[in-house]
C-alpha cells in the first residue's frame, strides 16, 4: 500500500508537518535543531533517503536521532539495522549523548537487531537474496507498529560481492519494499572514492541524499552537512557547518535565518546614566552594541556595567568571556565597585569562559546557542570576540559571528559585542555593519599620560550624542565627564584637572571681587539713604511749619471777625453789607 494510502487510514501520523515547499509532499520530522528548517520539515515521508560521508562524519548518530526524536516526540516507533555493530554496542555509543536506547526499546517504541553482513550466509543457489533481511525487518516493523527504519551501512551487505547489477537490482528492492510498507526509512552509506557512495547507492534507492563531511583547516576540524538532492521539495543548497554535542546534533544554517526580527521600542539601560543619555536613553531592546577600542580602553567593564544593570532590574544574563576566566572577571569587577557575584549567586547571571584555540567555530556557536536556550537571557555580552579571529579565517569568524547577532537578535535578546580594534574608527572583525549601535574607546597620550575617551559613532533608530566623553574607571564605576574644548584641543586628565582648577580660581577672584564691589556699593548705599533720609525729614519740618502758620492766618482771621463783630453789637452799628439787619425799625 502506498504510503499515502498507509496515512489515510491511520488519520495521519503523529507529529506529522505541513510541507512549507513542495505542496503534496509530506514531511517527517528529523528533530534535529537546523536539519527541518535547512530540508524545509524534515525528510520525505514514506521514502528512503541516503545519509552518506567518510568514516567519523556523524552518519550514525544523525540517524539514530533522528530515530530517538520520532520515538520521543512525534510518536512513531523505530527499527534500527546495524551491519558492523552489535546492538549492545550502538547502544553503549549513543549513551553519551543522552539516548536511552534501551528504555525506548523497554518501552516498544525502539527495535534494534543486528544483521551479520556475511553474504555466504543469505546466498541462495546462485543468487543473492535478501529475504531473511526482510522477513526479520518486517517483523519488528509489525511487531511495534514502526514508522521509521535506519539500515546502517547497508553496503557492508555487499562488500563481497562484484556484481554491480545484482547490488542494484537488490537495492532497487528494498527502497520498494520500505515504501511499500510507509516507513521512512534512512539507509547509511560509506563515501566512495569518485562516487557519493561506493556502490553509487544515491542513484536507485534514495529521493534524499544527505552528504556528510568532516574538514581540518588550519588545525581546526570541521563537520558539515549538504543536501545533495531531494526530489519533490526545495532545500537548502549550501553547506551548513554541524556539530556533535552532548544532546546531540545541532546544525548550524547560515542562510537559513531572514531578516525578520522584532523591532522593540523600550530603552534598556546601560548602567552609565550619562552613557544612556548619550544614545537618547539607552539602546533599544533586542539591539546590539559593539565596544571597539584598543587594549586597556574598558570595554569590558562597560559590558559588565550592562550585565549588572540587567540583573538589578531582575532580569537574567549571559556573560561570555574569550579571553578571562569567571574569576578572573568577578575580581576585576570588584576593583570598579561591580559585584557580579551576587547576581551569579542568585542565579541571575551566567558566566561562561572559553579559549577560542579549544573549539572550532562552529562549536562555540552551538556553544550559545544552547546557552542562550538554556539562561534565556534578556541582556548578553559577548567579550573580546576578536580571539576568535585565531579559530579560523578571518571570512569564517565574521560569518559565524553574524550568525550569533542573528541568534541573538531573533531572541529579542539585548547584546554588546565588545571587540579589539587596531585602528581608530574599525575593528579588528568586520561586523560594524551588522551593529546598531557602535561605541569607540580611545586612548589619548598627553602630558605624559594616557586618558581614555568614549564616542558615539553611530545609533541606527534615535537621535544621539555627537560629543566625546572622558572615560573614567573608579571605585564607584565607569564614571564620564566632560572634556574642555579650546585653543590646545581636547584636555583630558590631569589637563583637564588643572583646567578645573583654573576655573575654580577665576571663580573665586571674580567671587572675592564681586564681594567687595557688592560691600562698597552697599556703603555708599546707606550713606545716601542716610542722607536722603535726612532731607526728608527736614522737608517734613519745612511742611509742618508752613501747615502751622496757614493755620495760624486762618484762626488770627476767624478771631478778628469775630471781635470785630462783637464791637459792633455793642455799638449798635449797622450791620456790615450784605448782613442782616437789626431789629430796630
Amino acid at each position: 500500500m502506498p504510503p499515502e494510502d498507509i496515512a489515510k487510514d491511520q488519520g495521519g501520523w503523529p507529529g506529522q508537518l505541513d510541507t512549507p515547499v513542495g505542496p503534496g509532499l509530506p514531511k517527517a520530522p528529523t528533530g534535529i535543531r537546523g536539519l527541518d528548517e535547512v530540508t524545509g520539515g524534515g525528510l520525505p515521508r514514506g521514502r528512503v533517503a541516503l545519509v552518506t560521508g567518510a568514516a567519523g562524519t556523524g552518519k550514525t548518530l544523525l540517524a539514530l536521532e533522528f530515530l530517538v526524536a520520532g520515538a520521543r516526540e512525534y510518536g512513531e516507533p523505530g527499527v534500527l539495522v546495524t551491519f558492523e555493530e552489535s546492538s549492545a554496542k550502538v547502544t553503549q555509543n549513543v549513551r553519551s549523548l543522552g539516548f536511552s536506547l534501551d528504555e525506548l526499546c523497554d518501552e516498544g517504541k525502539l527495535a534494534i537487531f543486528s544483521f551479520r553482513a556475511d553474504p555466504t550466509e543469505i546466498l541462495t543457489v546462485g543468487d543473492f537474496d535478501l529475504e531473511p533481511l526482510f522477513l526479520t525487518l518486517g517483523e519488528a516493523i509489525e511487531r511495534i507498529g514502526a514508522r521509521r527504519v535506519v539500515m546502517d551501512t547497508v553496503e557492508v551487505l555487499f562488500g563481497a560481492l562484484g556484481n554491480h547489477a545484482i547490488v542494484r537490482a537488490e537495492l532497487s528492492r528494498l527502497a520498494r519494499w520500505l515504501e511499500d510498507r510507509g516507513v521512512t526509512a534512512i539507509i547509511t552509506g560509506e563515501r566512495g572514492a569518485s562516487s557519493l557512495t561506493r556502490h553509487g547507492i544515491e542513484e536507485y534507492v534514495s529521493d534524499c541524499v544527505i552528504l556528510l563531511d568532516h574538514r581540518v583547516s588550519e588545525e581546526v576540524s570541521t563537520r558539515r552537512l549538504r543536501v545533495v538532492k531531494y526530489r519533490g521539495s526545495a532545500h537548502g543548497t549550501n553547506e551548513y557547518p554541524f556539530v556533535i554535542t552532548p544532546r546531540g546534533l545541532i546544525l548550524l544554517p547560515v542562510t537559513a535565518i531572514a531578516l525578520d526580527y522584532p523591532a522593540s521600542e523600550e530603552r534598556v539601560s546601560t548602567g552609565i546614566a550619562r552613557l544612556d543619555h548619550m544614545l537618547g536613553g539607552g539602546p533599544f531592546r533586542g539591539s546590539s552594541v559593539l565596544v571597539s577600542g584598543t587594549a586597556g580602553t574598558g570595554k569590558t567593564s562597560l559590558g559588565a556595567h550592562l550585565v549588572n544593570a540587567a540583573c538589578e532590574r531582575g532580569e537574567r544574563a549571559l556573560l561570555v568571556s574569550f579571553e578571562e576566566s569567571p574569576r578572573q572577571i568577578l575580581r576585576n569587577m570588584r576593583s570598579i565597585g561591580l559585584d557580579l557575584g551576587k547576581w551569579m549567586d542568585a542565579g541571575l547571571l551566567h558566566v561562561w569562559a572559553g579559549r577560542p584555540a579549544s573549539y572550532g567555530l562552529e562549536s562555540y556557536l552551538a556553544l550559545l546557542t544552547e546557552l542562550v536556550e538554556e539562561v534565556t537571557p534578556a541582556v548578553a555580552v559577548l567579550d573580546g570576540v576578536s580571539s576568535l579571529a585565531y579559530g579560523g579565517p578571518l571570512a569564517e569568524v565574521t560569518g559565524m559571528l553574524a550568525r550569533q547577532i542573528d541568534l541573538l537578535r531573533s531572541r529579542s535578546v539585548t547584546t554588546m559585542v565588545t571587540a579589539l580594534s587596531q585602528t581608530r574608527e574599525t575593528s579588528s572583525l568586520a561586523i560594524s555593519s551588522l551593529i546598531d549601535t557602535w561605541l569607540l574607546l580611545r586612548n589619548t597620550e598627553t602630558n605624559g599620560e594616557r586618558n581614555r575617551l568614549l564616542f558615539v559613532l553611530k545609533a541606527r533608530g534615535t537621535a544621539h550624542s555627537n560629543q566625546v566623553r572622558e572615560f573614567v574607571l573608579s571605585g564607584r564605576g565607569v564614571e564620564l565627564l566632560d572634556v574642555y574644548v579650546g585653543s590646545d584641543g581636547v584636555l583630558t586628565g590631569s589637563a583637564r584637572l588643572a583646567q578645573e582648577t583654573a576655573r575654580r580660581d577665576a571663580a573665586a577672584r571674580r567671587a572675592v571681587d564681586t564681594g567687595r564691589r557688592r560691600r562698597e556699593l552697599g556703603r555708599s548705599l546707606r550713606e545716601q539713604e542716610a542722607h536722603l533720609s535726612a532731607v526728608q525729614d527736614q522737608i517734613a519740618e519745612f511742611r509742618a511749619e508752613i501747615n502751622r502758620i496757614d493755620q495760624g492766618e486762618v484762626q488770627a482771621t476767624e478771631t478778628a471777625g469775630a471781635d470785630r463783630a462783637a464791637m459792633a453789637a455793642q455799638r449798635w452799628a449797622d450791620a456790615p453789607d450784605g448782613e442782616a439787619g437789626s431789629d430796630d425799625q
